[in-house]
């Protein structure tokens, strides 16, 4: 096995390999950062090409564009991308690698590194699904695997999606913690209430995503035009509070784009024609 790209998470990766048994040889631009690997048996590999002797190539570099020159250089015979980007640029790699015959299958980590190697870790994959079963017992180490279909940009695709839901949950949450806070309210006292409400809404996906499937978005529980309502009082207190108004007020204005194209006694779901 060969990793890579040795940032925290390839670092991660490289550490849960070894913890594994796999002879491990690893690149990095920066051989210093390679220390503690190699105390712990790692061999270093003086160029990507060495490295990609390994029957096994992981890539955990920054960024595409810094990535394609050392798989360049590299070549390697397997090759487990795990370097973030785009659909497209998955599927340019994809490509790129079946038309040097090498095995390539891509991948997301939905996980930090610390949880690398653990039952708590999971990693996405799309791509080549017999190079993926090809390599379970391996990829098995770093975090539970998924795979996700054929289409090579299918794990990025998921992982965008799912860090877009992330990201907007923590926007929601520090707005929140801002707007308490002016009160004298510590994240706490807060953050317990926030919690159970967080889990109460997660329950509300599976009925939302039922209404996106069937595009019958009519309801009797909570009208989109309520929201829209809300959300502008959001808007008023923050601003009245002396914060900044930038999470609610982008919802606000998707919200209100819904409402005035005709959705306002439609649920929530309703939302979605008007971000397509």
């Amino acid at each position: 096995m060969s990793v890579l790209g040795l940032g925290r998470m390839g670092t991660a990766l490289a550490g849960a390999l070894l913890g594994a048994g796999h002879d491990v040889s690893v690149w990095n631009r920066s051989p210093l950062k390679a220390g503690p690997l190699l105390d712990r048996g790692a061999r270093l590999a003086a160029t990507p090409e060495e490295a990609a002797t390994a029957d096994v190539v992981v890539s955990c570099l920054s960024t595409y564009d810094s990535q394609q020159p050392v798989l360049a250089a590299a070549s390697p015979k397997v090759l487990v991308n795990l370097t973030s980007g785009t659909p497209e640029q998955a599927r340019g790699v994809a490509k790129w690698a079946a038309s040097e015959g090498i095995e390539y299958v891509d991948g997301v980590i939905m996980a930090v590194p610390q949880g690398i190697g653990t039952p708590e870790a999971r990693i996405l994959y799309s791509g080549s699904e017999p190079v993926f079963e090809a390599q379970r017992g391996v990829l098995e180490v770093l975090g539970e695997p998924v795979f996700l279909g054929e289409d090579a940009g299918l794990a990025a695709l998921y992982d965008l999606a799912l860090l877009g839901m992330m990201w907007s949950s923590m926007g929601g949450y520090l707005h929140a913690l801002a707007l308490v806070g002016t009160e004298g309210i510590t994240p706490e006292r807060f953050t317990p209430m926030a919690l159970g409400w967080h889990a109460a809404v997660g329950g509300f996906l599976t009925g939302i995503g039922t209404q996106v499937a069937s595009g019958d978005y009519e309801t009797d529980v909570s009208a989109l035009d309520i929201n829209a309502a809300g959300l502008a009082l959001l808007v008023e207190t923050s601003r009245a509070q002396g914060i900044g108004t930038a999470v609610p007020a982008a919802l606000k204005e998707l919200f209100d784009r819904a409402v005035a194209s005709g959705h306002g006694s439609h649920a929530i779901a309703s939302v979605i024609e008007e971000i397509r």
